[in-house]
């Protein structure tokens, strides 16, 4: 059975286990096994914040090399782009050599989300923008950073999550994160 690390931002979410828990039953479903960061058992006893956070650190890179696929949700957390520990699993798992496959919430493209969020930014050309201080703004039509995108096997899924009531709703969508199971299903069929 191909174990799956979950990779995403639900890991600070209020009810974070339980989000781990439901998308480990759906894993189960198609015959995989999730794995979810906070599976770790770990005893945070260090002297330090810090050498507590390289422990988690070190134990989720333990979870990815035990794992054969990484699923990464790309939904952009507190920025334009995704979650940063998130992006340094899919490189990890990506230089493993593992399938990362990957889904977002929010459908804008990089370049849209990042015009929204720099009121100073501008158009100097028929492809170039730049930010307030005169940087380029990646304008490639992808889901995030070139290199995360990169970093994907497969076709990013793509969700426009609506929020109602919570904002955190757009991390507990899972419509995406099961088309990336479907995906992986059929591309384990056709080995």
């Amino acid at each position: 059975m191909k174990r799956i690390y979950l990779a995403g931002p639900e890991v600070f979410l209020s009810d974070a286990v339980s989000i781990g828990d439901q998308k480990k039953k759906i894993c189960e479903a198609y015959g995989f096994e999730g794995i979810f960061p906070l599976d770790n058992i770990l005893e945070l006893n260090e002297p330090s914040p810090q050498q507590n956070g390289l422990k988690i650190g070190r134990a989720n890179e333990e979870l990815i090399e035990s794992c054969d696929v990484v699923i990464a949700n790309m939904t952009p957390f507190r920025g334009a782009s995704c979650d940063v520990g998130t992006a340094y699993e899919m490189g990890f798992g990506k230089a493993l050599g593992k399938t990362v496959l990957a889904y977002s919430n929010n459908s804008d493209l990089f370049l849209k989300r990042n015009l929204d969020q720099l009121p100073n930014a501008k158009q100097v050309d028929d492809q170039t923008y730049v930010d307030g201080i005169g940087m380029t703004l990646e304008n490639f039509g992808l889901v995030d950073n070139l290199m995360l995108d990169n970093a994907v096997s497969g076709p990013i899924e793509l969700e426009n999550v609506t929020m109602f009531y919570d904002q955190t709703d757009v991390y507990r969508n899972l419509r995406a994160f099961i088309r990336c199971l479907e995906q992986l299903k059929s591309d384990v069929k056709a080995a």
